[in-house]
């Protein structure tokens, strides 16, 4: 499936690994300047919604004062907070999201290559990137061929 995911720091280093006629989708809330200067178009509606940030870096903060190294707090409160399935209910139940989504699924359709973009790399980091992704796969693949991450094939940060 042409649809790729990558972040500020790749865009920046090497252009990333996608094709370079592939749209350039900004993903974030509030897009930082630098990625805002290289992406084709934002689509904030498809960022994770205010309540799930904030619930996932209240428990963020709550292990790191517990002991854990950067990237393990964010994944471990990525779990805490149900940070996938709360995304994808926000993306099923808000109406912007939808409209994204659905014209995002279109695109795909008729054969464009997209990457996603957000400020920080999902390799370590668990992202809201790595669902979009899901989504999009199961609505223009089907369920039974969307390319799902396995999260015990994740390299979690490990402290």
């Amino acid at each position: 499936m042409p649809l790729y995911d990558t972040y500020v720091g790749e865009l920046d280093r090497d252009g990333g690994d996608f094709p370079p006629e592939a749209r350039l989708i900004g993903v974030a809330a509030s897009p930082p300047g630098r990625l805002r200067a290289l992406v084709d178009e934002t689509r904030p509606a498809l960022a994770p919604p205010p309540a799930l940030l904030d619930d996932h870096a209240d428990a963020a903060e709550s292990f790191r004062i517990d002991g854990l190294c950067e990237s393990g707090a964010h994944n471990a409160a990525w779990d805490r907070v149900d940070f996938a399935d709360r995304y994808r209910e926000h993306l099923a139940s808000d109406p912007d999201a939808s409209t994204a989504i659905d014209s995002l699924c279109a695109a795909l359709a008729d054969g464009a290559d997209l990457a996603l973009v957000g400020p920080e790399r999902s390799g370590e980091l668990r992202s809201h990137r790595t669902v979009l992704r899901e989504v999009l796969a199961e609505r223009t693949e089907g369920p039974d061929d969307a390319d799902r991450v396995d999260d015990a094939d994740r390299v979690d940060g490990i402290c």
